[in-house]
């Protein structure tokens, strides 16, 4: 019988998640400015839907913001994700992904939660493809976000 590896993070690529999401959240920090929300309609008229942008906290070195999408809280526990934001170092990491309240770098396994022994870098990247997704179909309410997002 062979033992099970220990789960060793790939610091690395956690690193590199984090500064990709770091660069995608940017352009949607400079659209909500000194605001402290803003609502993003994402979707489509057949199943639209509304992301809320909330900044719960600014200081000169980071920002958290809460990500949340409630017509997805019905059927995707982690649709409300805490992110902080370390502006000197240019990264971005989920620090909460409901309903925990703090997300581990490296869990045991099996655990009283089970949760998966990666499950910061999994969250980190449903983070990216939740950002990609926005970038991708989101409309500020009111705003002209496509320009201040995309450039275009």
């Amino acid at each position: 019988m062979s033992r099970r590896e220990r789960y060793r993070l790939d610091f690395r690529a956690l690193m590199t998640q984090c500064e990709e999401n770091y660069a995608r959240l940017l352009p949607l920090m400079k659209a909500l400015g000194e605001r402290d929300s803003m609502a993003v309609d994402v979707g489509h008229d057949l199943h639209p839907h509304t992301l809320q942008m909330r900044v719960l906290e600014r200081s000169p070195y980071t920002t958290t913001v809460r990500l949340e999408d409630q017509e997805l809280l019905e059927t995707l526990p982690a649709s409300r994700l805490t992110v902080r934001m370390y502006h000197d170092a240019r990264l971005a990491e989920v620090t909460e992904a409901r309903p925990f309240r703090r997300v581990n770098a490296r869990y045991a396994y099996p655990n009283r939660n089970m949760h998966q022994r990666d499950e910061k870098v999994q969250w980190n990247r449903f983070l990216a493809e939740w950002l990609r997704h926005l970038h991708d179909h989101g409309r500020d309410s009111g705003q002209a976000w496509r320009q201040q997002v995309t450039g275009s």
